[in-house]
């Protein structure tokens, strides 16, 4: 997998972006463009992510300023916050619905799990009482937190009807995660998907972008 990192800053209204520069500047983009030459193409996970949720103020200078990390309700106010976007440059695959039944089935009821996709297109799974959600780019999607055996764990696993529910919605998930470049993708409910043939063909016929000149 060929991937890495800008770092896109929007206002609260959606309506502006910026893109941090090589050189420390910033340029006005459209969110989630394709990476240009000069953008700075972060490659390590834990440099983008000390990005993601900053606070930032527009400057002379350089165009945006970093204000630090946001407080517990900066989010509901106004404000510039920075994101991580990926720029792949490798086809993506498929998930495999095998291997959410085996991911599930590994998982012990009782524990909030968090089962998601990752950069790859793999399921995985965290315990959310020790593992942050906001701000992790190891979610590139994820399904609802769960903990009862009806969910998680053998007896869920060996749900046919459930794994392949479930299923459909990453695909869903990791559709709109591709074509928007967003991390966090949240699964849409059951009652809102199109048909999973739809997905699988728009997944297979998805092209990443052409690396920078």
């Amino acid at each position: 997998m060929k991937l890495a990192f800008t770092i896109d800053a929007l206002d609260d209204a959606g309506r502006h972006a910026w893109r941090l520069l090589a050189d420390g500047g910033w340029r006005d983009c459209r969110f989630a463009e394709p990476m240009r030459a000069g953008d700075a193409a972060i490659a390590d996970k834990a440099e983008a992510e000390a990005w993601v949720g900053r606070r930032l103020k527009k400057d002379k200078r350089q165009g945006l300023a970093p204000r630090g990390k946001p407080g517990r309700f900066d989010f509901l106010m106004r404000g510039i916050f920075a994101h991580a976007v990926p720029h792949r440059f490798s086809p993506a695959p498929v998930p495999d619905r095998a291997q959410l039944a085996d991911t599930v089935r590994a998982l012990p009821p009782g524990i909030p799990w968090l089962v998601h996709l990752d950069l790859g297109g793999n399921f995985r799974a965290l315990d959310t009482r020790k593992q942050r959600i906001i701000g992790n780019l190891d979610i590139a999607v994820r399904g609802e937190i769960a903990s009862s055996p009806g969910w998680v764990g053998p007896n869920a696993a060996e749900d046919e009807r459930l794994m392949r529910e479930i299923w459909h919605q990453f695909l869903a998930g990791w559709l709109e995660h591709l074509t928007t470049a967003r991390m966090g993708v949240f699964v849409p409910d059951a009652d809102k998907l199109k048909k999973e043939q739809f997905y699988l063909d728009a997944i297979r016929a998805w092209q990443p972008e052409p690396p920078p000149a």
